[in-house]
């Protein structure tokens, strides 16, 4: 089972959903100290170059629909999970749960991973921060707070629960 965002809400998630650095040096001052989570293969890279290890990275093997050629090396416990384009799969969201409590750990994604921000903002404990990519822009840095946890869970209100049976409906909440 998954959620799916319907077609006429997509343009909503377009926009970033914290502060947009224009790479991950710039934000290093804003995520000393802190528990860092990284979504994406090249975020996830970088952060790693940079000397920064992620307590939970979350990649699919691509970047911008196509391979990715740098993949991150992280010696972590690795979670699998299946999630198609556009969608917070059930598998995406136990896996997140899974890695929140019991890092550190690497969910590689079986589809693809670009709404897994939701889901994580949902999951980790508030003052951890979440990196993921913005196309075209640069890295965003989104804090867990109250305020983070309300937007994620009403952007997700909005998705649509699908199943490989008929009826489909509303999706349940998943916080």
């Amino acid at each position: 089972m998954h959620r799916r965002l319907p077609e006429a809400e997509r343009s909503s998630l377009k926009k970033p959903f914290g502060r947009v650095f224009p790479d991950i040096r710039a934000l290093l001052p804003s995520i000393r100290g802190r528990t860092v989570y990284a979504v994406g293969d090249v975020v996830t890279y970088n952060l790693l170059r940079e000397g920064v290890i992620p307590r939970i990275a979350i990649i699919d093997g691509h970047t911008m629909r196509a391979p990715c050629t740098r993949v991150p090396e992280l010696p972590f416990r690795r979670i699998v999970a299946r999630n198609p384009p556009g969608t917070i799969s059930d598998d995406l969201v136990r896996a997140i749960r899974d890695a929140v409590s019991d890092p550190p750990a690497l969910i590689f994604v079986e589809g693809e991973e670009d709404l897994a921000v939701l889901p994580l903002v949902l999951a980790a404990p508030p003052g951890a921060v979440i990196l993921y990519g913005q196309p075209k822009e640069g890295v965003v840095l989104r804090e867990v707070d109250r305020e983070a946890k309300a937007l994620a869970a009403a952007f997700v209100d909005r998705f649509v629960h699908e199943e490989n049976s008929p009826g489909a409906g509303r999706a349940p909440p998943f916080k």
